[in-house]
């Protein structure tokens, strides 16, 4: 079960967009080829490069694997907020004013901004956690609107969260939620989570962070808050300051849960969520069909079909904790 994450996560960026060949006809890369048009793909990320970039990688694999290739046809137009949120609007207007052909929109914040940046370019939207409840779609079925893509379903499995958490820690009371305030989807996980909590006689402490020092300030309040555990909220600003978490997760020894597989790379005890790379290479599909004609209030949006648990056993084993058979059975991957 001893399995190298980085060189796994690179392999599913380079070779992921393989599954398409059963998805996309095989007229998709001719159309791409003959259309003879340029097409602009603008990218409205939450973090940095560096902390969606086996996902974006992904992404323009499976966009060549349909016709569409770089330097070619395709111009990639990627915009950073670096965890910055107040500085997605002015980001999803730049995107607007360079007349892209389709806007990829990670996450609910970067969904919204590029939503009221403009009603008329197509918006592919990517890990969305309530795309309804958010007002980017009339529903999943029939979206209405110049907004499609994927959902998250956080809001759906963040339930699971504190089941996962009393299995590594049986006498769990009291447990942390991080969540940033300027990231809707996290409010949708946080009720979740809480609404379950009662049932396991688990008490819910949030924890707002939305800059590296109130990371850091949010980790003090947990010490003394005497919380057991701590969930880390799926965002783009904790996925780049994992790191930063993982590390204080282990200053502080605390197990901690994330969304993201990435967090468990970088050495928090485990995560359950969607498989992001997978999404962002299905993803690719919505991309395609918009740029040959669709219209994204007439295209679904898609829910996640693969759900990963990932569980970091070196860390496990730092914090003093055995890990269950019931738990490695069910682990997707265990990193050693």
């Amino acid at each position: 079960m001893n399995h190298s994450a980085t060189k796994r996560r690179k392999i599913l960026a380079a070779l992921g967009a393989g599954l398409l060949t059963n998805m996309v006809t095989a007229s998709s890369p001719a159309f791409a080829q003959q259309s003879g048009k340029i097409w602009r793909v603008g990218y409205l990320g939450t973090s940095t490069p560096d902390g969606f970039a086996a996902e974006v990688a992904a992404l323009r694999a499976a966009l060549r694997e349909l016709g569409y290739e770089e330097g070619r046809n395709l111009v990639f137009d990627a915009r950073w907020a670096d965890g910055k949120y107040e500085r997605l609007p002015a980001l999803a207007a730049e995107l607007v004013s360079a007349r892209a052909d389709v806007i990829v929109a990670n996450g609910t914040a970067g969904a919204v901004a590029a939503r009221n940046a403009t009603t008329t370019i197509p918006i592919a939207m990517i890990l969305v956690t309530d795309p309804v409840g958010a007002g980017l779609v009339k529903s999943l079925a029939r979206p209405g609107g110049n907004v499609t893509g994927q959902s998250n379903l956080i809001g759906d499995i963040s339930s699971k969260y504190l089941e996962l958490l009393r299995g590594m820690v049986p006498k769990l009371t009291r447990v942390a939620m991080m969540i940033n305030p300027s990231n809707p989807g996290n409010a949708t996980a946080l009720k979740s989570v809480q609404a379950i909590a009662p049932k396991l006689d688990i008490a819910i402490v949030p924890c707002s962070a939305a800059s590296s020092a109130e990371i850091e300030t949010a980790f003090t309040r947990m010490a003394k808050e005497k919380v057991g555990a701590v969930i880390v909220a799926g965002d783009g600003l904790f996925l780049q300051q994992r790191r930063q978490i993982a590390s204080l997760t282990a200053t502080h020894r605390l197990p901690a849960l994330g969304a993201y597989a990435t967090l468990a790379e970088a050495g928090i005890l485990m995560t359950y969520g969607v498989d992001s790379v997978d999404n962002f290479r299905r993803l690719a599909i919505h991309v395609s069909k918009i740029l040959k004609g669709a219209k994204p209030a007439d295209l679904p949006v898609e829910q996640p079909t693969k759900i990963e648990l990932v569980i970091n056993g070196k860390t496990a084993k730092a914090l003093g904790l055995k890990i269950p058979q019931s738990l490695l059975i069910s682990a997707d991957r265990v990193i050693e």
